[in-house]
């Protein structure tokens, strides 16, 4: 996967929507982010989140009930030695404000991007469209990555 050595000794951020397809086992995508989960795993690259991730992947699964999933994604984000959850800090939040102003971003979305700007990563991967905007930091669309 050329993907993967392209992603080689490099920061990744991970943003909320493919963790979320590949914990929950979204098929067309789960192929592709089995392979990258697993050379994440074995230390080909690391991938960082913010907090706002561990937020957003827990909502719908406590509005369920569905402890055991609340459970896997507490796991796979607290305890993995090649993800690491980062906090919010005050140069993260100046960041999410500019980043708000300059591209509309949402809130969430805006610090997510601050962290990955703030840590230095080299890119950010997501599939959310709407980011592509932003000029900071290279952007990874996963609907794209899968197309290619």
């Amino acid at each position: 996967m050329g993907l993967i050595r392209k992603l080689t000794n490099k920061l990744v951020f991970l943003d909320t929507a493919p963790l979320i397809y590949y914990i929950e086992e979204k098929h067309q995508y789960l192929p592709f982010l089995d392979k990258l989960f697993s050379a994440n795993s074995n230390g080909r690259f690391l991938f960082k989140t913010s907090v706002i991730t561990l937020i957003e992947v827990l909502v719908e699964p406590i509005r369920q009930n569905e402890f055991l999933l609340v459970e896997q994604y507490q796991k796979i984000l607290c305890n993995s030695q090649t993800i690491e959850v980062l906090d919010i800090n005050i140069e993260i939040s100046k960041k999410s404000a500019e980043l708000r102003a300059k591209y509309g971003l949402r809130t969430p979305d805006a610090i997510q991007m601050a962290t990955a700007i703030f840590i230095s990563a080299d890119y950010f991967l997501t599939n959310d469209l709407r980011l592509k905007s932003v000029e900071e930091i290279e952007i990874l669309i996963l609907d794209e990555l899968i197309r290619s």
